[in-house]
């Protein structure tokens, strides 16, 4: 299984890489540096949202949405195969959809904004903003969370623990 979802990592950082090249190739919206600013000299204002968006801002939900499945895997990867169970899978793929959840109203929210020049409220900051302030913090909770409470049981078991003790103690010995 570990080849396959290696297989799998390897999958995804390609097609990350493809589209950042499909953002690094397309065409430039026009004022995409910005433009003067009405009242600062110095300063650069963004411009129309929704025109640097138009052309990679599906691109970049892409490659955000390849960037939390990647996350998942490689934490996946990072638990022994045998403690791999349909419980702790099951962890990951609940952990994956809260934060495409989260990303996916964060972006959305945003493109609302955007068609409609209006946002609405969510305890406290406009939509798409409170979405990543509160919906990202949850995500991450959530992630640690799993790992916390399943780190004896998926990551480091006492038994692991205490051979891995007997090992290091078998090297110190071998040293002396």
């Amino acid at each position: 299984m570990d080849r396959t979802l290696v297989a799998v990592i390897f999958a995804v950082v390609l097609a990350m890489a493809a589209l950042l090249l499909l953002i690094g190739f397309a065409e430039a919206p026009a004022n995409a540096a910005g433009v003067s600013h009405a009242e600062i000299a110095a300063m650069q204002a963004g411009g129309d949202g929704a025109a640097r968006l138009e052309t990679v801002g599906g691109y970049a939900f892409a490659f955000h949405s390849l960037l939390l499945l990647f996350t998942i895997l490689l934490c996946v990867l990072s638990v022994n195969r045998a403690k791999r169970t349909s419980v702790f899978l099951g962890w990951m793929a609940l952990t994956f959809a809260v934060n495409m959840l989260v990303w996916r109203q964060i972006y959305w929210q945003h493109q609302v904004f955007l068609e409609s020049g209006e946002t609405g409220w969510l305890l406290g900051f406009p939509t798409a903003t409170a979405w990543q302030i509160y919906g990202i913090w949850f995500a991450g909770v959530l992630l640690i969370a799993v790992y916390s409470a399943g780190f004896r049981r998926y990551v480091l078991s006492e038994e692991d623990e205490r051979r891995f003790e007997e090992l290091l103690q078998e090297f110190r010995e071998s040293r002396e």
